[in-house]
């Protein structure tokens, strides 16, 4: 599933309530850092010069969007996600700046979100920009490199937790860390994050990164690769309680 244009919605999302949506990549392909086995958007499109929405374009879009809007049903948030990586755009600085500008004049009360993968969190204006947005949730799907690879996919093959980990410690807390948990099996080889090693190396780098909010959740929509299993409610619960019983907020979204 792609989304056909930069601005689109309002959606419900289970994690972020009305959700105006926000996408910085190619409307007719999947451009990301990552080419994670679940996504709901498919594997990567091989595009030799991908077609980018300008800052000006976003603006544009969003504004006239928001206008639409005013009138009604104004959105809890405005959120950065679509077909990839919205960090891997040149002007991502520059486009929060102006989205957090056109919030403030037409929806204040709204919140704008940045989903990331974290893989490009050593880009000075990603930071910045990040630190601009209100809510940062930052993807950790696990804390073994082997896991993290399966899953995940990146497009950097040298990519490791400990890199991943380094970048998200810059925030001191202030972020939402998401993962996914799921079960599966991909080119023969079995994917389970919710084995008790993987949850003890998981567990790990939460109480390290410490992160304001924990937000764990299922697959919910066709993935690229059909033999992936939904985690039952029950277990995602139990998968939370451990942190919760340390003081962490976990949201489960199941």
């Amino acid at each position: 599933m792609l989304f056909p244009t930069v601005v689109y919605g309002p959606v419900h999302s289970r994690r972020l309530g009305i959700s105006l949506g926000i996408n910085l990549m190619p409307v007719n392909a999947k451009l990301c850092s990552f080419d994670c086995v679940y996504c709901e958007c498919g594997f990567n499109t091989a595009v030799r010069h991908p077609s980018l929405p300008t800052r000006q374009e976003v603006g544009d879009a969003l504004e006239k969007a928001l206008q639409k809007m005013e009138e009604g049903q104004k959105p809890d948030v405005i959120t950065f996600s679509g077909n990839g990586e919205p960090t891997l755009h040149p002007d991502f600085r520059g486009i929060i700046e102006d989205t957090c500008a056109l919030r403030d004049r037409y929806c204040p009360d709204a919140r704008v979100s940045v989903l990331s993968n974290s893989t490009q969190l050593e880009r000075e204006d990603v930071w910045e920009g990040l630190r601009m947005a209100d809510n940062r949730i930052l993807k950790l799907d696990s804390g073994i490199d082997s896991t993290m690879r399966l899953i995940d996919r990146p497009v950097n093959r040298d990519l490791t937790v400990e890199i991943l980990m380094t970048r998200l410690k810059r925030f001191r807390g202030d972020f939402t860390l998401q993962t996914c948990f799921l079960r599966g099996e991909y080119l023969g080889q079995r994917i389970d994050n919710t084995t008790p090693e993987e949850l003890e190396a998981w567990y790990r780098c939460a109480e390290t990164l410490a992160p304001k909010q924990i937000m764990i959740y299922v697959i919910d929509r066709a993935t690229p690769v059909p033999t992936l299993e939904k985690i039952p409610r029950e277990e995602m619960e139990s998968i939370a309680a451990p942190l919760r019983r340390k003081g962490f907020e976990v949201v489960v979204s199941a």
